[in-house]
């Protein structure tokens, strides 16, 4: 099991798009691991690689209440996202302390690289939905709170620098 510190913001890397992963290998494969193990000692609902400094574009998530069920995801890009919003309250390991509600599509449609390598398209709703938007934010090097308006985000990010000393 390694957890893997999260990168603090504001790190460059976390303004940075990752780079489209071209094959699942067992390297890959090594990463998602550790990204379950941080995500579970978080705990979180899921983790994108950037995160951790992996300027890869891979995700996990997991919103289940058991645990255990993570989704592995390489190269997530959302197909549909359903009209009806929903809110949620999301923060992020990147600026601890701090936490936002953030409106966003109710469920969406994902298509993926999964862990066997093959494409797959998978609906997610709830909070499986706001998940993985959450991670391919990251991806793309946007941060929860850049959904919110300046005055608010702004509010938020001097509120974590307090905390953070």
């Amino acid at each position: 099991m390694t957890v893997r510190t999260c990168l603090p913001w504001p790190d460059k890397r976390l303004r940075t798009a990752a780079a489209d992963v071209t094959g699942i290998t067992d390297e890959v494969r090594a990463t998602w691991t550790d990204m379950i193990d941080t995500m579970e000692a978080m705990p979180g609902v899921g983790l994108a690689a950037t995160q951790i400094g992996v300027m890869l574009r891979l995700a996990v998530v997991d919103a289940s209440s058991e645990r255990g069920r993570a989704v592995r995801m390489a190269n997530p890009e959302v197909l549909h996202a359903s009209i009806e919003l929903r809110d949620h309250e999301e923060a992020s390991p990147n600026l601890p302390g701090v936490s936002a509600v953030i409106k966003r599509p109710r469920a969406v449609t994902v298509r993926f690289l999964n862990e066997d390598g093959v494409m797959e398209d998978r609906d997610f709703v709830g909070l499986w939905a706001t998940s993985v938007q959450h991670q391919i934010d990251h991806l793309a090097g946007r941060m929860y709170f850049d959904r919110l308006g300046k005055v608010k985000r702004d509010m938020l990010i001097r509120k974590a620098k307090k905390l953070g000393g």
